[in-house]
């Protein structure tokens, strides 16, 4: 297991000084986890973490409902199978069984069947990749997005400049 990200808090609240969520995780499963398949890669360069999202067999992606991360249309962007969780933000573009996997965010029995699932059979797993992937290309793509933000911009220039 791939594990990406700094201590620091980007989302949420922030724990007191010298806590960090990966240190409670790690005292929450002190002894019923093998750390030897444990991999913390700490903040890597885009490029290898685009990389490491090609070649995963799953990006698991719970959230409460908030703001949807980028990092999940990002992995499901490069074809990696998100198994998200059954939350506002994520059912907006996941469709549980069509392209990725839904689970209810309190049920670890959920999770982990869903990501049995996912190892157990790769080969039918194929077709929700690729539907995620044709997902982002067809409801988020790079040009209109672009032309939004420049849309936006000229909107807030315009009313700028107006005495």
């Amino acid at each position: 297991m791939l594990i990406i990200g700094g201590d620091d808090v980007s989302y949420g609240r922030k724990l007191p000084a010298g806590e960090t969520y990966r240190g409670q995780m790690l005292a929450e499963l002190q002894g019923k986890l093998d750390l030897s398949r444990v991999h913390f890669l700490g903040k890597i360069p885009y490029q290898q973490y685009l990389r490491v999202l090609q070649i995963s067999t799953a990006h698991i992606y719970l959230t409460v409902p908030f703001v949807l991360s980028w990092s999940m249309l990002e992995a499901m962007s490069s074809g990696c199978l998100v198994i998200g969780s059954r939350t506002a933000p994520v059912e907006e573009v996941i469709v549980d069984g069509e392209n990725g996997l839904l689970v209810d965010f309190f049920s670890e029995r959920e999770i982990a069947d869903a990501i049995d699932r996912v190892f157990a059979h790769p080969d039918q797993m194929q077709a929700l990749r690729d539907a995620a992937r044709a997902t982002i290309l067809q409801r988020y793509p790079l040009k209109a997005g672009i032309q939004a933000y420049r849309d936006l911009f000229a909107h807030w220039l315009a009313e700028t400049a107006q005495p």
